[in-house]
């Protein structure tokens, strides 16, 4: 059985960049919230579009919130799991947003507008993988402007 190992930082990061889709993990007056997200990593933050009336948008500005993204092979008992924390901050500046959407102009999966930009900059970055398997599920290519 393989033990888990604690992963580097550019491990982390390199993870990070793979893929497409994680969770934001964020505290509601109701109690905590974790909501699936389509993201991108712009420079040494996490960047998402919402709703500013979905509980994201609504609770998750100057929040701290965590962010987390993984992938498993169920059949041979491997995978990753990479985690980072930070006080999400909405993009205002117009000028800003156009920047960020030439670098990832996001493509959610589900319907409805999402015009709302959440930048997630990590004031904690750690992961952990099971096994030597760090597939990456996505190779995402980000161009720079």
């Amino acid at each position: 059985m393989p033990r888990p190992r604690e992963l580097g930082f550019e491990e982390c990061v390199r993870l990070l960049h793979s893929n497409v889709m994680g969770r934001v993990a964020l505290t509601t007056p109701r109690g905590p919230h974790i909501v699936p997200v389509n993201y991108a990593v712009v420079e040494e933050t996490i960047l998402v579009a919402t709703s500013p009336y979905s509980a994201l948008g609504t609770y998750g500005p100057q929040d701290l919130v965590a962010f987390e993204v993984d992938h498993f092979d169920y059949a041979n008992h491997t995978g990753w799991s990479v985690t980072v924390q930070g006080r999400a901050e909405v993009v205002t500046d117009p000028a800003e947003v156009r920047r960020l959407k030439r670098i990832w102009a996001p493509r959610p999966w589900a319907d409805g507008d999402r015009d709302l930009h959440l930048r997630i900059p990590w004031s904690e970055i750690s992961g952990r993988s099971v096994g030597d398997d760090l597939t990456t599920p996505v190779q995402r290519v980000v161009h720079a402007s």
